[in-house]
């Protein structure tokens, strides 16, 4: 039911869009550019800018993929370029991407679609590892993905799609739109600067976080399909930043003493989503060998088995923000998006789309953790549920779907 309302929700939003983009549905010239040059940009970095090994965990089929931690210094240097070239050596105007954004949406929606059937063909002709595979259905391979870790002459489809041209590519639109907000309106309103501040807040700390990321179901269990790829480059510029493109025209005076209260609350959300994903990816590095909270982390362990019958052991955190709900790391995400939503008040609701969006989202995906949980970690996962018995929030209590046998009851 989730699922049918969020792509019903979907499908709404971009029938609407067909409507605006009419002219621009192959794209412009300068819509094409932009994104040639963001693009080339961002392979460029992953490929020269240095950075660590460390590897992802390991897939059901015994590979381990394999990562250079550079997100941090790509994205400063992303943004050092942007405003640099824009504001310093004006090369360009700073609300170039807000003045071509239509072509750039359609210019990226080809682009997005013809790669996600470029990953197809590869994914059945030349997969890059031992984790791909067919259906037989072709709108569901299509639509899901052919392999689960794709890489073209070296580069990582994922850290591409989801990271270097997903995330920053936001950063980006986000800080030419309130060029453009300036353009128009003399100045940045309050509104603007607390949305601005809560959202590069966000996507700082993802990058910060970025290889905990690509450890995440996100990666571990999504094919790079269109439900992914097509999502980061498409979805992604044209939804996530839709509270901020509502504000370039609809500014709103927040006054000194909300604009502090609703900024505090975001950056602490922000904070709360990076140690509740910080305190998990500690205790599994450290095997439970550390304190949350200062105190030793409680924990289970739990065993599951790989395609090939090796068995594995991994730790569930039952302490910190992890006795706290069970998918508790949802709360931060909505909380955020909320907050960098409600400075443009209640007039329209076009700004608390991508909230709304979201809130579907995150409860099919806590739904779809649950059940996949269950499922590899078997009786330890009934365990992890008597200890943490709320879902999301407190007291929240939801025990999901039961499965026996493959089959959920």
């Amino acid at each position: 039911m989730l699922a049918f309302a969020e792509q019903a929700l979907a499908i709404g939003v971009l029938s609407e869009l067909a409507s605006i983009w009419g002219p621009y549905v192959w794209g412009t010239a300068a819509g094409w550019k932009i994104i040639g040059v963001f693009a080339a940009l961002q392979l460029l970095l992953m490929r020269l800018v240095p950075g660590k090994r460390f590897h992802g965990p390991m897939t059901p089929n015994g590979h381990v993929p394999e990562y250079r931690a550079n997100g941090v210094a790509c994205f400063l240097i992303t943004i050092g370029l942007f405003l640099g070239a824009s504001y310093g050596l004006h090369w360009f105007d700073p609300a170039i991407v807000y003045d071509n954004f239509p072509g750039i949406l359609g210019a990226l929606n080809v682009f997005g679609v013809s790669l996600c059937l470029l990953l197809y063909i590869k994914g059945r002709r030349f997969p890059s590892g031992p984790d791909h595979g067919v259906s037989g259905n072709f709108l569901f391979d299509y639509y899901w993905g052919t392999e689960l870790y794709p890489r073209i002459l070296g580069w990582d489809i994922k850290v591409f799609t989801n990271c270097r041209f997903g995330m920053t590519g936001w950063a980006v639109i986000v800080l030419s739109f309130a060029a453009k907000h300036v353009e128009l309106n003399g100045s940045m309103s309050d509104s603007m600067i607390v949305a601005v501040i809560i959202m590069m807040a966000y996507l700082v700390k993802f990058f910060i976080w970025e290889t905990g990321y690509l450890c995440t179901k996100d990666i571990m269990h999504d094919r790079a399909g269109f439900l992914i790829c097509w999502g980061c480059l498409v979805w992604l510029p044209a939804i996530y930043t839709s509270p901020i493109l509502y504000l370039v025209h609809h500014p709103r005076e927040l006054g000194p003493a909300w604009s502090v209260v609703i900024t505090l609350l975001g950056l602490s959300a922000v904070a709360v989503g990076y140690l509740t994903d910080r305190q998990r990816q500690m205790v599994r590095a450290t095997g439970g060998n550390c304190t949350v909270w200062g105190r030793r982390p409680r924990c289970i362990e739990v065993t599951y088995r790989l395609e090939d019958g090796d068995e594995r052991k991994s730790l569930l955190l039952a302490s910190g923000w992890w006795g706290v709900a069970r998918h508790f790391r949802y709360t931060p995400e909505l909380l955020v998006a909320f907050l960098w939503s409600v400075p443009a008040l209640f007039d329209h609701f076009i700004p608390y789309f991508y909230v709304s969006f979201l809130t579907i989202l995150l409860l099919h995906r806590a739904l779809r953790d649950e059940e996949r949980c269950r499922s590899k970690y078997g009786e330890g996962w009934d365990e992890y549920r008597r200890l943490v018995p709320s879902y999301i929030l407190p007291g929240l209590r939801f025990q999901g779907v039961t499965i026996r046998g493959g089959r959920p009851r």
